[in-house]
């Protein structure tokens, strides 16, 4: 049969091997870069036949998304048959590739240690040393079964049951044999560039009822250059980690005696907050928001009604006042659709734009909490349009223009998802289709690139998912803009359209920085807690030489507050070295030094807390240099810097 391979028609007999088939017409250098084929959508081992009905391989290259794939899938087998090898009492359940790397689960009756991880990458060393191949078989259900019980692999039993299929694929090398579809690299040899890198605990299938294993987390890369850097990366992670920089900036803390998962925001980090939240309140006024606030307590039946209780009820809390049922609000919509209804609405009245900083409380499980990236009490910068069909699209497009503005504002690039109908979700199909369809029409409108991310959606409407990347080049998911069809049918809304009758308006969902306390830890660890100057809390520290400048620092002090500069002064009788050094570990943009000769000359000696000394400057031209800085970011995205003087200079 013909079959084309990277452009050439090939003559292929029955039952050829795709690597061989591959290796007459690569060369060298690309057939060993080389870990599976595609043929149409399904990628093959190298060693399987070619598919009769296959018109076309293509190899795929282990630096590619798909290659690294199999390449982590197939370290997680490696370390699999090394955690078996050395601690043969160990069960193991799944182990999949995820970003950046893999995981295993294990069932073991000691906690695995920091000497273990050492122990089985050593032995996975080994093993790829041993260059052991990668073989499948395809058996039936029961013979899988009877070779995982004879192994005590229960885990393994069940899955298999689970799966209800007639027959089933186990891949094998040397000793190790693992239930799983595959695809894998031909060889362990191929795999030289991982590394592991921490235990954590984890429920068998997420569930906690189930019993709780060990996640073995690791990282695996086409090659040594590509690890070195990953490993680079993640130790400057580590520097830049929210949790500690919220300690050492004084910006927050967590209390395991009031409550895992909710914040305690400090004086300056709380300040921090002020200035963002008061910086959006201003940027939604511009765009023609309008501001709300509902209760934090809203009887359950409307969260029946809402769909909520049926479908998102395990991640809320309720409670009960005078025998009646309250949910805890995990979102705001539901109190903004009732103030829609209050009143009778006209065409003319649409879009209404609804804005809220709206409280909000989840119960997320203890194992995801982490720091202020997964919270259990947080506040959203939550939004609801309420508009006319005719509208949808221009809205949609007025708040993916909201979220490109204020991203550039923190150098943040970002990508766009479409997630769409969930296997759990109310609404007809109808409504969906209309909605996903307006959300790819505002996109293509706009030019702007996106993925689809099947099942991924709100339970009443498909979303724009926002990506950014920060500076390490990591990837978040803040804001998002889903389109709701549902909601408002079930909640009734109208309003009086042109003719005289009353009609059914379409609801947007949005959040544009999303959490706020999450947005706070991103950009955090984005800024390594150096913050622009706009967003510092304080923005310069004036520093004595020793006491007999104190009544002079104080004048300095009282004329960059009213100026609207965030200032404090550093009065103590400390060595100076000290003082400069404790500013700059606080990450305060500005040190203004004041010694004799500055007292003498009515001036400031200006450092800056990246390096670099500007030297002496006259009060005002201090003052001039601090809020020319805090506007510069503003300057680049046409937008003005203009806080009250209560949070920063006026206008």
């Amino acid at each position: 049969m013909q079959v084309e391979v990277v452009g050439q028609n090939v003559e292929v007999e029955k039952g050829a091997v795709i690597g061989d088939v591959l290796k007459s017409v690569l060369s060298n250098k690309q057939y060993k870069n080389t870990v599976v084929a595609r043929c149409g959508g399904a990628l093959l081992d190298l060693t399987a036949p070619v598919p009769e009905d296959c018109p076309a391989l293509e190899p795929v290259s282990a630096e590619s998304p798909e290659g690294l794939d199999v390449i982590r899938h197939s370290t997680a087998h490696l370390m699999a048959e090394a955690v078996k090898k050395l601690f043969p009492r160990a069960k193991v359940t799944i182990g999949p590739s995820i970003e950046n790397g893999f995981y295993y689960d294990f069932e073991f009756e000691r906690p695995f240690t920091p000497e273990d991880l050492e122990a089985i990458e050593a032995e996975m060393t080994r093993s790829v040393g041993a260059d052991k191949p990668f073989s499948r078989r395809n058996v039936t259900a029961d013979e899988a079964s009877q070779l995982f019980e004879a192994e005590g692999e229960n885990y393994k039993v069940e899955l298999i049951r689970d799966l209800g299929a007639p027959e089933v694929s186990l891949y094998s090398h040397g000793g190790f044999t693992d239930l799983c579809r595959g695809p894998h690299v031909p060889r362990t040899g191929m795999l030289k560039a991982f590394k592991l890198l921490t235990v954590a605990g984890a429920y068998w299938r997420g569930d906690e009822k189930n019993p709780q294993l060990q996640r073995i987390y690791g990282t695996a890369w086409a090659n040594p250059k590509d690890l070195a850097k990953h490993l680079h990366q993640l130790e400057e992670a580590k520097k830049r980690d929210h949790r500690k920089l919220g300690t050492q900036l004084d910006l927050f803390s967590f209390h395991e005696e009031a409550g895992a998962g909710f914040v305690f925001w400090h004086p300056k980090g709380a300040l921090l907050r002020a200035i963002l939240e008061d910086f959006e309140r201003k940027e939604h006024l511009k765009r023609g928001y309008e501001f709300v606030q509902g209760p934090l307590l809203l009887k359950r039946d409307l969260w029946e009604r809402s769909g909520h209780y049926d479908n998102y009820r395990e991640n809320m809390y309720f409670t009960e006042i005078d025998e009646q049922a309250y949910g805890v609000k995990p979102m705001n919509c539901l109190a903004h659709m009732i103030i829609y209804k209050s009143r009778i609405r006209s065409y003319r009245d649409l879009p209404k734009r609804f804005f809220e900083h709206g409280v909000v409380h989840r119960h997320e499980k203890s194992g995801v909490l982490h720091g202020l990236l997964r919270v259990r009490s947080f506040t959203q910068d939550d939004a609801h349009i309420i508009c006319r069909p005719d509208q949808l699209q221009d809205e949609i497009i007025g708040v993916v223009n909201f979220v490109r503005d204020v991203m550039s504002l923190f150098d943040f690039d970002f990508t766009a998802e479409i997630s769409t109908r969930p296997e759990k979700s109310i609404g007809s199909d109808e409504d969906w289709e209309r909605a996903t369809e307006a959300l790819t029409n505002a996109l293509d409108t706009m030019g702007l690139p996106y993925e689809i991310n099947e099942g991924d959606g709100a339970f009443y409407g498909p979303k724009i998912d926002i990506k950014i990347k920060d500076a390490l080049g990591r990837s978040w998911q803040c804001a998002t803009v889903q389109c709701d069809f549902t909601l408002p049918e079930r909640f009734d809304l109208m309003y009086v359209g042109e003719d005289g009758d009353r009609h059914r308006p379409v609801m947007i969902h949005r959040v544009i920085l999303g959490s706020v306390e999450r947005f706070v830890g991103v950009l955090t660890e984005h800024f390594a807690g150096a913050f622009p100057v706009w967003l510092s809390p304080v923005q310069a520290r004036i520093v004595t030489v020793t006491d007999a400048q104190n009544p002079f620092a104080e004048k300095v002090l009282r004329f960059l507050r009213e100026k609207g500069i965030r200032a404090e002064a550093d009065l103590r009788n400390e060595k100076l070295g000290y003082k400069i050094r404790e500013a700059q570990l606080e990450k305060i943009p500005y040190m203004l030094v004041v010694g004799d000769k500055e007292v003498e000359a009515g001036a400031v000696n200006v450092r800056l807390r990246e390096g670099g000394d500007p030297g002496m400057k006259p009060l005002e031209d201090a003052a001039a240099m601090i809020l020319d800085a805090a506007q510069e970011p503003f300057k680049r995205g046409g937008m003005r810097y203009s806080f009250s003087t209560a949070t920063g200079p006026a206008d």
